[in-house]
């Protein structure tokens, strides 16, 4: 038997089934994914390890300017995402599931876009300088599908679940 989702009672205490709202469910998460992959990517690559900036083609202050608008569309995606989330939750409409399988499919889908187009195609930085890019490529991709692969699955299996 499959669970139908949050209830709640009405003031005529009849018992109503809300549905969960699975565009939005998965939209929230992908907004949450898409906004953490770009805060790990900044923290770490960016400031931390300092191996490049969202935009290298320039000065380093060109570089460092690009970052902080980077981080702070990030940062707008992960509030918008968290908010919608809320929203959804405070009307029983949330799917966990469909959440975390949109953030994880977001998330990987943002490094492919980072690993291939900004990296590959318009080569605005890459991932490190002064090295062989191939070991570091890879595993950037890598992780990218592997993010998309596993998000996918778990939307996948939420759906099967409502049938």
């Amino acid at each position: 038997m499959t669970d139908p989702g949050p209830s709640r009672t009405t003031a005529d205490d009849r018992l109503v089934v809300q549905r969960p709202d699975v565009r939005r469910s998965v939209l929230a998460g992908v907004l949450v994914g898409i906004g953490v992959a770009a805060f790990i990517d900044e923290v770490v690559f960016h400031q931390l390890l300092q191996w490049h900036h969202f935009y290298d083609l320039s000065t380093r202050e060109v570089g460092i300017f690009s970052d902080g608008l980077f981080h702070a569309v990030g940062w707008t995606a992960v509030v918008a995402g968290l908010f919608l989330f809320a929203h959804l939750r405070r009307l029983g409409t949330a799917s966990v599931r469909r959440v975390t399988g949109g953030g994880l499919l977001g998330w990987g889908t943002f490094q492919l876009y980072d690993g291939l187009v900004q990296h590959k195609l318009l080569r605005i930085h890459q991932v490190r300088y002064d090295v062989d890019p191939l070991p570091y490529d890879l595993a950037w991709n890598g992780a990218a599908v592997a993010g998309i692969a596993v998000g996918a699955l778990l939307l996948l299996r939420a759906r099967r679940a409502d049938r």
